[in-house]
């Protein structure tokens, strides 16, 4: 093939790029068999006689004391191929094959013909040389048994070119869409059989891994391609009687939590599942689920919990205080991830604690939630206790506790996107945000990378275009918007601790398998959120009144000056006495819309679902955000806080201390996404009660 005497059987294909024999040819080329240190030459002529022999005992090469002092030996040939520092060794990762072909070129060059590796070789190895078409000449090697063509750029096979001594065949990475070109006619002696990372897809797939096409199968592996339907093909899997080894995860149809146990049962003969042993237990634990495995659900089952967030810097230690006109400032934090939607729009979400998003932030003015509607019809149901902070209608916040709330769900849309009637509402609710906050004098934005704060300012009376009102919106952190196809869900807002336990957990089922492959081959971002809202005093109306009489001013000038000295002399007693209580806040604040800053971002990589583990437990490091300047201030509050505590209990207390080396604590959030798999038949049938 590489000789001179098999070039001539590579003419037909020579020239066509990606045919198999083409790649072998540029192989077996690039291995030198003719050249120095290989094959005969002035290096080693004297070894052989004359090219046209008359007896076979001349072509045994002589001994090596005759050989001249200006040729090599065979042992000093094979030394400047084996070694790793001659510049005739092989590169790294070269097969035994390649050193084998090598070490005979050497030793005896004549073998290097056509019959040779036709009549020899019984493994074919070519791996990743952009081979597309598998041509007539692999059926010269009358001997082949194994045929390895992974990841190449194959989208079909005839299999009339496949030899019929085939017992292995693997086409990993590759392009194959269906198993139907393989089974025209199949190889009748195959046992293993290898598709994995090729791109197989629908129902009709179950039709070519029957009996009748693979009679002495013993190993299957089908994993990581678009396979949905898991009855069907169990189904024909049935029909193999030989077959004990099978891959199928990475598939969409290995995401439903019955996945293992109706496979396992099904097929009573496997050993393997999924590079798995099957174990006589395992077999116990599911028996009869595949007499009912219609009745299941085929969705994928998920369980998102986040932990605690460790490492975030109180910032409310530098802001200053408020005065009695504000703003008053509130902090809170925290965690927002994507998940991917089905494409009919039901999430068949279900939280077992709340999971909310603050009804004034501006993402949430992207899309009015059918949620707040129903908080508000439910609210005379229950005598929970509000707090109503708020002037404008848009700045209402309504609390609850006690209750599980639907997660707000938010979506990206572009400005070209928006309706009239939805351009008009955002045109009057700022108009509206303007008018009041122009009663306290903010008339500015402030903007940053990660922050977004609205101070209205005038807006002109009409919009005329959609390209004015997308300057007028706000321009929003992408980290703070989900990624194309999925939603956005947070846990509820907390205020600032050292460690601020979010306690969150979020069952996501989902039916769109596909699309939930490949959701858990992109990931998930992680986005840890500080909420700022700056809250003012809501002036009071003024009421008109009569005119009151000259003649009583005088009075109310004395009454005001002896209600001032009351004043001030009850501030004189809680001076004396040492007391400091906390200014209590005006009954009724005025919310400015939030200002929300990415404190850390981060892709959580959710393969390994994929490739079978259960679980993906993480704690996503956001580097330090925290300084020593805020860490001081902070412990000086809260020092403050702990005066009246003994002194027996104040030793025990650990003051850290700032004089050595400082070391912050980083930026930290626990989370762990779930993937359910039934671990028994009374499991997967208690499921069908929920």
């Amino acid at each position: 093939m590489a000789t001179r005497d098999s070039s001539a059987s590579y003419r037909k294909t020579e020239g066509i790029p990606g045919t198999l024999s083409t790649a072998v040819q540029e192989h077996l080329r690039k291995l030198c068999l003719r050249e120095f240190p290989c094959g005969t030459g002035s290096w080693n002529k004297s070894r052989f006689l004359p090219q046209t022999p008359r007896a076979w005992r001349d072509l045994v090469p002589k001994e090596e004391e005759t050989v001249s002092a200006s040729e090599e030996t065979v042992e000093a040939l094979l030394g400047l191929v084996r070694s790793s520092h001659s510049p005739w060794a092989l590169m790294k990762g070269s097969s035994v094959e390649d050193h084998f072909l090598r070490e005979l070129a050497i030793q005896h060059p004549l073998m290097i013909r056509d019959t040779f590796f036709y009549s020899y070789f019984r493994s074919l190895r070519v791996v990743d040389k952009g081979v597309t078409l598998v041509d007539k000449d692999l059926l010269k090697f009358l001997k082949l048994e194994e045929l390895i063509l992974s990841a190449n750029k194959i989208e079909e096979i005839d299999a009339n070119n496949l030899p019929q001594t085939l017992k292995v065949l693997e086409l990993y990475g590759n392009l194959i869409t269906s198993m139907e070109c393989l089974c025209s006619p199949p190889p009748p002696k195959l046992q293993h059989l290898g598709l994995g990372h090729n791109k197989l897809l629908g129902p009709l797939e179950s039709l070519y891994v029957t009996s009748r096409n693979w009679p002495n199968l013993v190993s299957l592996d089908l994993g990581f391609n678009e396979l949905t339907d898991l009855q069907s093909m169990i189904a024909g899997l049935c029909t193999l009687k030989h077959l004990r080894l099978l891959v199928l995860q990475g598939n969409p149809l290995a995401l439903v939590p019955y996945y293992r146990g109706f496979t396992v049962d099904s097929l009573a003969r496997l050993c393997v599942l999924d590079d798995i042993t099957v174990s006589p237990s395992e077999k116990h634990q599911f028996r009869g689920l595949s007499i009912h495995g219609d009745l299941l659900a085929r969705e994928a089952q998920f369980l998102v919990t986040i932990g605690n967030v460790r490492g975030v810097m109180d910032s409310s230690v530098l802001d200053p205080e408020p005065g009695p006109e504000g703003p008053f400032i509130s902090y809170s934090y925290y965690v927002t991830y994507d998940f991917v939607e089905d494409e009919d729009g039901e999430g068949n979400v279900r939280a077992s604690t709340m999971a909310e998003t603050h009804p004034d932030s501006v993402l949430a003015e992207m899309e009015p939630s059918s949620s707040g509607e129903q908080l508000e019809e439910e609210g005379g149901e229950e005598d929970q206790p509000e707090v109503l902070l708020g002037a404008h209608p848009g700045a209402q916040r309504h609390t609850r506790t006690g209750r599980p709330a639907r997660p707000q769900r938010i979506r990206t849309e572009s400005p070209e996107g928006l309706s009239k009637e939805l351009s008009e509402f955002i045109a009057e609710e700022m108009n509206q945000m303007a008018e009041d906050s122009g009663e306290s004098g903010i008339t500015d934005m402030e903007e940053s990378e990660t922050t977004l704060s609205i101070r209205s300012a005038p807006l002109p009376q009409s919009i005329d275009s959609s390209e004015e009102l997308s300057k007028l919106r706000p321009r929003i952190d992408p980290r703070l918007c989900p990624s194309p196809g999925t939603v956005l869900f947070s846990t509820v807002r907390k205020p600032w601790t050292d460690v601020i336990p979010c306690n969150y957990e979020m069952k996501h089922n989902l039916k769109e398998l596909v699309r939930v492959k490949n959701f858990l081959l992109a990931g998930t971002t992680v986005t840890i959120v500080e909420e700022k809202i700056l809250s003012w005093p809501v002036l009071p109306t003024p009421v008109e009144s009569p005119l009151p009489a000259k003649k009583g001013k005088a009075d109310k000038k004395e009454k005001e000056k002896g209600k001032k000295q009351k004043v001030e002399e009850a501030a004189k007693e809680k001076d004396k006495k040492g007391l400091k209580k906390k200014k209590e806040l005006p009954k009724e604040l005025r919310q400015d819309p939030p200002v929300l800053r990415v404190l850390g971002s981060g892709l959580v990589y959710l393969e390994p679902l994929l490739a079978g583990d259960s679980a993906v437990t993480t704690v996503c490091n956001f580097g330090v955000i925290r300084t020593m300047e805020s860490d001081r201030l902070t412990h000086a509050r809260d020092s403050k806080k702990i005066k009246k505590v003994p002194k027996k209990e104040k030793s025990k207390m650990a003051t850290p201390t700032f004089e050595s080396v400082y070391q912050p604590e980083p930026l930290t959030v626990e989370i762990q996404i779930q993937l359910n798999q039934y671990r028994s038949v009374e499991e997967a049938f208690l499921s069908l009660l929920d």
